[in-house]
């Protein structure tokens, strides 16, 4: 069975997360998924192969070669965004010739290069599409696919020598609860990559420095006729509120680099008023201003209108790249093996966040590698075959090529 095959295969499986449940996993697809990918890491010879209640899945590729290496961790996760349906998908692989993919006739859905430039790229290439009524579910059974690929490549080329690779699949990333419940010690890595990047190449270790707030706003209702000099409308406070906040800090106003505060959801009615959000940066620094800055602005309003607003503040993740630059050696063997499968590395910040942030500050650091998918989460994702097969071929390069580490550097150890 291919890479390509597996893929298939796993996009039929409906892992839908959700943020209702409040149980892990989220949803019992992902337990579906995870015991079908148990019983063929078992037909593979995988040992140790762990499935914990809250369906955490581990297993061990032994290492097959005398004297000392890294113990090298993969890493993917099962479920698939709750932003669109993961149900009943229906993969097609087209020739891209150029111009519009339609994915849906009836529906007058179609993959434009007009709205995705991108996909200019990948122009005499086959890719796998939708039938524009589902999300795919690259993100990330592309990576888990090539893993499971690469482990079944192994055990049948033992001509090729390794140290010990350690495999996990986490559920509920896409909800941000995939590092949750990891076991970084029971998992024993030196360190690990996840494989749940985008487009060909990307290789990312820094990511934004992220926390949610939830704002209140008190108000007094009283009857409209009658209301001068004692109402107080909580909802024209919140839209005061947001109004201070600086237009251009807004997600559609920055890039690369760039933090905002995104106004994810508002409510509210003359009594109650809540505003969320959430903050992103880069830069540690600039993180912590931001925070300071909507408490400054908390105080300004309750200045005003005492009493009126209170703040709750809750940090999620910071940048992995505090933890993985003092450690370099191990975003330069992923550089290196994708050079080695002719794959130009793309390297740059994550706009986003990643259970391999969450894992570098539990103790295992844990940048991240594309998996090859593009357009996530919605009707117009796709997947080129050749990207699908670089990642396994780079999984491949990273596995052969650490037991060299211990003669060019020993930092694994510590």
């Amino acid at each position: 069975m291919t890479v390509l095959d597996r893929f298939l295969r796993y996009v039929t499986f409906d892992t839908q997360s959700s943020e209702e449940t409040g149980t892990t996993p989220s949803t019992p697809g992902q337990r579906v998924f995870a015991e079908a990918l148990v019983k063929e890491l078992e037909e593979i010879g995988m040992e140790d192969i762990t499935l914990d209640e809250r369906c955490y899945l581990m297993a061990t590729l032994p290492a097959n070669m005398d004297g000392q290496a890294p113990v090298i961790g993969l890493i993917a996760h099962l479920d698939t965004s709750p932003d669109m349906s993961g149900k009943d998908v229906r993969p097609r692989i087209v020739t891209y010739t150029g111009g519009d993919i339609v994915l849906n006739e009836r529906e007058n859905i179609a993959l434009s290069p007009s709205m995705f430039p991108e996909l200019a790229d990948y122009e005499g290439q086959d890719i796998i599409v939708t039938d524009g009524t589902t999300l795919l579910g690259a993100d990330d059974k592309g990576g888990v696919a090539s893993i499971i690929a690469a482990m079944r490549y192994l055990k049948d080329h033992p001509e090729v020598r390794h140290g010990k690779v350690r495999i996990a699949f986490t559920p509920d990333e896409e909800i941000g609860k995939g590092a949750d419940y990891f076991d970084v010690e029971k998992f024993g890595c030196d360190w690990g990559y996840t494989i749940d990047g985008g487009q060909i190449g990307e290789l990312e270790y820094e990511n934004f420095n992220a926390a949610t707030a939830r704002i209140t706003f008190k108000g007094l209702n009283v009857h409209p006729g009658y209301a001068k000099g004692k109402m107080r409308n909580a909802s024209l406070r919140a839209m005061e509120f947001a109004s201070w906040l600086p237009v251009n800090e807004r997600p559609e106003y920055t890039e690369g680099y760039g933090g905002f505060f995104h106004l994810t959801g508002m409510k509210g009615s003359v009594e109650e008023a809540t505003l969320s959000y959430i903050i992103r940066d880069h830069d540690r620094v600039l993180f912590e201003e931001k925070k300071a800055i909507l408490r400054t602005l908390v105080e300004k309003m309750n200045e005003a209108y005492p009493g009126c607003v209170r703040i709750e503040l809750r940090d999620q993740y910071y940048n992995m790249r505090e933890v993985v630059e003092p450690q370099k050696h191990v975003v330069d063997l992923a550089f290196e093996a994708m050079r080695a499968a002719g794959v130009a590395p793309i390297v740059r910040p994550i706009r986003g966040g990643t259970d391999g942030a969450r894992l570098s500050f539990m103790g295992l650091p844990c940048p991240n590698i594309f998996a090859g998918g593009l357009n996530f989460h919605g009707r117009y994702e796709f997947l080129p075959v050749r990207s699908l097969e670089k990642c396994m071929e780079t999984i491949l390069n990273i596995i052969e090529l650490a037991p060299s580490k211990q003669t060019i550097d020993n930092s694994f150890k510590s």
